[in-house]
């Protein structure tokens, strides 16, 4: 009779699959395996939900509603406007005050949100400066997921990090918000290397851009002074929640609910329009993810993992934080990193169990090696597949080689710089 540890490995070896090769949606296989491991048995229902992380799920959702609201106003136009007006449309100028942009939104909000909203505007300029628009959207790619490496929202690996282990806003900012600044003052040095020659306007078309008017981008003042008034709000609760003793989902929940209440206190057909817009497929695929590897914590499979680990690495600190470190980086270009940081957050946990006294470094090497390695290649992350489709979309192809031919030798190198900081900060 076959064991309910073999069924369990191979349902979630399947969905990995499923979910690498994108055949079937991740969405449905989530739910899909998620299911499957309680039919054969492996989990009752109860267990299954006792391993869903609602904080983190209570987190995204808070901020999606939050920035859905937000964008309603107009003030992502805003900002990209009056950064190119900041360094007069000069169009190398231009590709960093727009990544710089990218990255710190990307840093407080989501990142596939950031560029859903900054690419748009981004091909507006560029086509009136009468410029390649690649290299500003690859550089943004690579922006958006430095700058959620920074923040404990800024990434959802970041968010499922936090919450297993009760990491505060706080601590990811104090860790790896200067390593993330420091990566992308590198990263614009070697795309400037790589494109300046290339990166040129006329004088005219630069005046042209310099006429437009930043402040009519602001569809609705009014909901901007809210929701700008709820967003610091929302960010205080971040910075304080860990001394107040509350999780992270009732800062962002609390947030949304305050927002919605002082917006759309009535007006049901605008509620009804901004909970359409949270990404439910994401919500959804997390919850049937956070029950695949609940199933492998309950079989012992994890337990196992852990154990090889150490032996692999003959229990040093420093060697296995450098094996988490670069095996995150390489994993997470070429697949998910969500499903990918899912299975490690319980394997160090465990690793802790063993006798790895200091589990820091190895959190630390996680968040940066899942964030980071995610800019290796067009797939590494969702904000690079929703960048590479709006560009298709609009008649401009970022083909798969050709990305990663730039971008994979220079997540390589922030990885390197990352390996440096993790051994100097923590490991020495």
């Amino acid at each position: 009779m076959v064991s309910t540890t073999t069924i369990a490995v191979i349902i979630f070896v399947a969905a990995y699959a499923l979910i690498i090769t994108e055949k079937v949606h991740r969405t449905i296989v989530g739910i899909v395996g998620a299911m499957l491991m309680i039919l054969f048995g492996v989990l009752d229902q109860e267990t299954a939900i006792r391993h869903i992380d609602f904080n983190t799920l209570g987190l995204l959702m808070g901020m999606m509603i939050i920035v859905n609201i937000t964008s309603e106003t107009g003030l992502f136009n805003f900002l990209a406007i009056w950064s190119a007006k900041k360094v007069k449309a000069r169009p190398i100028s231009l590709l960093v005050a727009l990544s710089a942009l990218t990255m710190v939104c990307s840093a407080f909000l989501d990142n596939v949100t950031t560029v859903l909203l900054t690419v748009p505007i981004t091909f507006s300029i560029t086509a009136q400066l009468r410029v390649d628009v690649k290299p500003y959207l690859i550089s943004q790619i690579l922006a958006s997921n430095i700058g959620g490496t920074a923040t404990l929202i800024g990434d959802p690996p970041n968010i499922m990090i936090g919450s297993a282990v009760g990491l505060n806003f706080m601590d990811f900012l104090a860790n790896l918000s200067g390593i993330a600044v420091l990566i992308f003052i590198l990263v614009e040095l070697v795309l400037i290397a790589i494109y300046g020659k290339e990166l040129h306007t006329q004088p005219d078309l630069q005046e042209k851009v310099m006429r437009l008017n930043a402040k009519s981008q602001i569809a609705n003042p009014a909901l901007l002074k809210k929701c700008l008034f709820v967003i610091a709000l929302t960010i205080g609760l971040f910075v304080v929640h860990g001394y107040l003793g509350l999780q992270t989902a009732t800062a962002a929940l609390s947030g949304a609910g305050l927002l919605l209440l002082i917006t759309y206190t009535r007006n049901e057909g605008m509620i009804t329009k901004v909970l359409s817009k949270i990404e439910w497929t994401a919500i959804f695929f997390f919850a049937g993810l956070f029950v695949l590897v609940g199933a492998l914590v309950e079989t012992g499979v994890i337990k196992v993992l852990a154990a090889e680990a150490i032996k692999l690495t003959n229990g040093s600190v420093n060697a296995t934080a450098m094996l988490i470190l670069w095996m995150s980086a390489f994993a997470s270009a070429f697949i998910d990193n969500i499903p990918f940081v899912a299975t490690l957050i319980p394997l160090i946990q465990d690793m802790g169990q063993m006798g790895l006294s200091n589990l820091d470094p190895m959190w630390w090497s996680l968040a940066l090696g899942a964030c980071l390695g995610g800019n290796g290649t067009l797939i590494g992350a969702s904000a690079n597949v929703v960048v590479a489709s709006m560009a298709a979309q609009r008649g401009k192809q970022i083909s798969f080689l050709g990305f990663m031919k730039i971008a994979f030798p220079i997540m390589i190198m922030t990885i390197a710089v990352s390996s440096v900081y993790v051994w100097l900060r923590y490991l020495l």
